[in-house]
């Protein structure tokens, strides 16, 4: 039997957070991130589809994931997972793409997989570091090179989703889940916002988001999560506020989306208190 190790790390000179997956059969269901993702596949081999792309991931392979990428990934054979990423928040991005170009934006990877990369060998050596907790020094070192090398060769600037390619119709149902995902939100309140029917809506939301819209405000109730649970509350109350039935339904989604529980999530921003 394989035995499941899900290490995370906050590392509070960098501002990022760290995580190493070992020993993971879990599918993860179609989601996205706030912030960027950059990782590798250790050993396994998986099947993800991003952006609507489909990919089969292996070990050596590099994984770069924008804020808002849809993806979704699971098991392509009865291997077991091992996996390293370190997630970047949009604000911590800007101020190293500054640092490396001199030129303040948002950097946007090109491509989600990049087979066989050499930066896997830096990403891990910056990984090592952030788990072992090692001086701010040589982790801002490594960091920087490696975002360095990734916007030099994966990278244009970021354009926001809101954009001529997206309807006004979609981009109100997106802001309306934005601001109201506490609250009890059904498809006729959508579909009526959107003066579409439901069907058109579900099928024209997919089309421009990549995601449904009830896998999109899924997504945003577990990263407005996140934040609450930063910020020290308590996962029973994170439930209540993020519009979630009870804190069961809430750490089973939570788990699904995150490969944590809420508490084990919480507990990697407790470690010096």
């Amino acid at each position: 039997m394989i035995l499941e190790e899900r290490t995370v790390c906050y590392d509070r000179d960098l501002e990022i957070e760290a995580y190493r997956f070992k020993g993971i059969m879990q599918k993860f269901p179609n989601h996205f991130h706030e912030h960027y993702v950059i990782g590798y596949i250790e050993s396994g081999r998986r099947f993800l589809s991003c952006k609507n792309k489909t990919y089969s991931i292996e070990a050596g392979d590099l994984v770069l994931f924008n804020p808002m990428d849809n993806h979704t990934c699971e098991q392509l054979d009865d291997m077991a997972l091992d996996y390293r990423c370190i997630n970047v928040k949009t604000d911590i991005m800007k101020k190293a793409a500054f640092e490396v170009t001199g030129n303040e934006y948002l950097p946007c990877f090109t491509q989600p997989v990049v087979q066989k990369s050499e930066l896997t060998g830096l990403l891990c050596d910056l990984h090592k570091s952030i788990m072992e907790e090692q001086p701010g020094f040589k982790k801002e070192e490594t960091f920087l090179f490696l975002i360095e090398q990734i916007i030099e060769e994966y990278t244009k600037p970021f354009v926001q989703h809101a954009n001529s390619e997206v309807r006004e119709e979609i981009q109100s149902v997106c802001r309306y889940i934005d601001d109201h995902y506490p609250e009890r939100i059904t498809l006729d309140d959508l579909s009526c916002l959107s003066k579409m029917n439901k069907y058109s809506l579900l099928r024209s939301f997919t089309r421009h988001m990549g995601i449904t819209p009830y896998r999109y405000l899924e997504t945003v109730r577990i990263n407005k999560a996140k934040e609450l649970l930063e910020s020290g509350v308590e996962p029973v109350d994170t439930a209540m506020q993020t519009g979630f039935a009870d804190q069961s339904h809430f750490t089973n989604f939570f788990k699904e989306f995150i490969g944590l529980t809420p508490k084990q999530y919480q507990n990697i921003f407790n470690r010096d208190e």
